[in-house]
This record gives C-alpha cells, sequence and structure tokens, in this order.
C-alpha cells in the first residue's frame, strides 16, 4: 500500500469563507486563516482510494483539473479511481467530486464509489430551499442523481484496510478514517486535526460545529497516534501533511516528525 498527498495550492481563507490563492510560504491576509489543500491518494492492490477529493472550482484559479493533473504523475487517470472518501461535507473537501471544466456540471470520477456519512449527507440534502450560499445545493443535488453513493454509518469496515469512525466536533458527523496494512497505519481525521498545529497545541476552534467535543476527539486522535503508531494525513498542512508522533513529554506536549512523501513510480 502507497499514501500521496496531492497538493492542491495554499489559501487564505477570511470570513467570507472565499478560498483566495496565496503562496505556499506566505502569510494570510489579515484575520484569514492560511489552509493549503491536500487530498489523499491511497493505492492498495487493485484499489486506487481518494481521501477527501479537494476542492474542485470552489476556489480562486481552481478547478477539477489539478486533481486530474496531479493523478497522471502516478500514472493514472479519473478512470483508474476506484472509491473515495470523505471525512466530512464542506466543499473545500468534496468540491472535487464534479467540476464545470466543460462548461457544464460533470463526474471528475465517474467510475468511483462514493462513500460519505449516512446522517451527514441526510441532513444536507433535506437543507432543500436554503439560500445560504455555503450549502451549495445545485452541486449536492447533481452528486446525490450521478454519484454512485455509498453510505457510512458511525462504526463502519467497507474495506480490510479502510475502517471508518463518526468523531463528529468540526461537523456535526465529522468521520475518522484509519487506513491499515501489514505494519502500515495512518489516520485522516479531517479538520479535527487539519494541520500540525493540532498537534502542538492545545485550542477549541470556534469555527467548529462543536468546539468541545471537537477538542475532546482530537486530544484522544493525538493520545492514539501516538501510542499505535498511525502516521497522520493533515489535510491542510501547507509543509509536509505526513507525520507521525513521537514523543510526549508534559511540559512542552507531543513531538513530530516527517514522514517522506512518496514519489511517484
Amino acid at each position: 500500500m502507497q499514501v500521496h498527498p496531492l497538493y492542491e495550492g495554499t489559501f487564505s481563507v477570511g470570513l467570507d469563507k472565499k478560498f483566495v490563492r496565496i503562496g505556499r510560504n506566505d502569510p494570510p491576509y489579515k484575520g484569514a486563516l492560511k489552509l493549503s489543500i491536500n487530498p489523499f491518494l491511497v493505492r492498495s492492490g487493485q484499489r486506487n482510494i481518494l481521501i477527501d477529493p479537494g476542492l474542485g472550482d470552489f476556489g480562486e484559479d481552481t478547478s477539477t483539473e489539478i486533481i486530474k493533473n496531479n493523478l497522471e504523475r502516478f500514472g493514472l487517470s479519473d478512470l483508474d479511481i476506484t472509491d473515495i472518501f470523505a471525512s466530512h461535507l464542506h466543499y473545500d473537501h468534496i468540491g472535487g467530486m464534479a467540476g464545470t471544466s466543460n462548461g457544464y456540471l460533470e463526474l471528475t470520477f465517474p467510475d468511483a464509489k462514493f462513500w460519505v456519512s449516512r446522517k451527514e449527507w441526510s441532513k444536507l440534502i433535506k437543507l432543500d430551499g436554503a439560500t445560504d450560499e455555503e450549502t451549495k445545493l445545485d452541486f449536492i443535488h447533481f452528486l446525490d442523481a450521478r454519484a454512485d453513493l455509498h453510505f457510512l454509518d458511525e462504526e463502519h469496515q467497507p474495506y480490510p484496510e479502510i475502517r471508518v469512525r463518526e468523531i463528529g466536533g468540526h461537523t456535526e458527523f465529522s468521520q475518522a478514517l484509519f487506513i491499515e496494512h501489514n505494519d502500515q497505519k495512518y489516520l485522516m481525521a479531517g479538520d479535527v486535526i487539519g494541520r500540525k498545529l493540532a498537534v502542538q497545541k492545545k485550542f477549541a476552534a470556534k469555527f467548529d460545529f462543536d468546539p468541545q467535543k471537537s477538542l475532546q476527539m482530537r486530544e484522544k486522535l493525538k493520545k492514539l497516534a501516538y501510542e499505535e503508531s498511525y502516521i497522520i494525513l493533515a489535510y491542510h498542512e501547507s509543509g509536509n501533511p505526513m507525520f507521525r508522533i513521537t514523543d510526549f513529554q508534559p511540559d512542552h506536549g507531543y513531538m513530530i516528525e516527517n514522514v517522506d512523501v512518496n514519489a511517484p513510480s
């Protein structure tokens, strides 16, 4: 099994929730967050799996062509992707599911199964008639009609190498994904552990659906990752988005080290 980050860019994200492209080493604009976008490709036997398929058309100077170009570096096309898992249903995580590069909305990965939280999808699809731009219901209803949807429950293991656990916090039904094969162990927890900062500091983020639950789950997952030697996949990290926790010191917290990013082979 191989795991690769598919870096799409770094963005300054303000209160308007617009993703404005900046340099990878640049600071965000005043009052904004700095977030990078890193979908993850998991190559496991006959399966080519994406964990959170990227930003798609929902950012400045972005499109689904970016993730297609990234996959080409690994000798893969859009038709080679067999499965897509969503940690949660915010558009910076699932925007890559469909795009308008040809002038109309179409699936980016037409042959892929799309695995989502049953409860989160049900809640989102029932927002019909909402006027909040964030919901982008035309996009969601297109996926509901066209994507090969498969629903995940609170504890689910659709494949031997992937199991899913509902953790909540960032969204009401956020999920953590555990990818395991032999001695390889990876943990992807969406925005609950979206950056190295989430490991290095203890905080409750006001932008979470439930900041205290997110804090509690973050602490539990960090402890688990340390004790059981999981490599953390950090979707929004601007540096190396794959790292492990190597030590814990009461006065300094958790120590981390980067994991070499696998090159195309």
